[in-house]
């Protein structure tokens, strides 16, 4: 049993940032802001989790390949939904695009890459 809360809908969960180059990105970040890297292991290359010290992970920094390579170098906020189906449709039904169809299942949540009227794009997540 999962005894982590669940996170507020309507809040911004996690960070990530798609770059062709994580590595030097993720070192920029960390002299930065003081985040500390852990790798997070995608077959033939690591992306990773951006930690803050003693408190955890708060982002992620992705290279621009595989499952990622369409994704724009640019941050992008996780929103919590409730719903993740029904967001999808207020998205369109309101003039906005849908970048990336949902992805994960059962155990790990489902997310997808939306982008508005504005043209800004942002994710939505539904938790498990």
């Amino acid at each position: 049993m999962n005894d982590k809360p669940r996170p507020g809908i309507g809040t911004i969960g996690w960070l990530d940032l798609t770059v062709p180059d994580a590595e030097a990105v993720r070192d920029f970040y960390g002299a930065v802001v003081g985040w500390s890297p852990e790798p997070v292991s995608m077959g033939e290359y690591d992306d990773y989790s951006m930690t803050i010290p003693d408190a955890g992970p708060i982002a992620g920094i992705c290279h621009a390949r595989g499952v990622n390579a369409s994704m724009p170098p640019q941050w992008i906020a996780y929103f919590i939904v409730d719903d993740l189906d029904r967001s999808i449709r207020e998205c369109t039904d309101r003039g906005g695009k849908i970048r990336v169809p949902p992805r994960g299942g059962a155990g790990e949540g489902r997310f997808c890459v939306i982008e508005d009227p504005a043209g800004a794009v942002a994710a939505l997540y539904e938790p498990a």
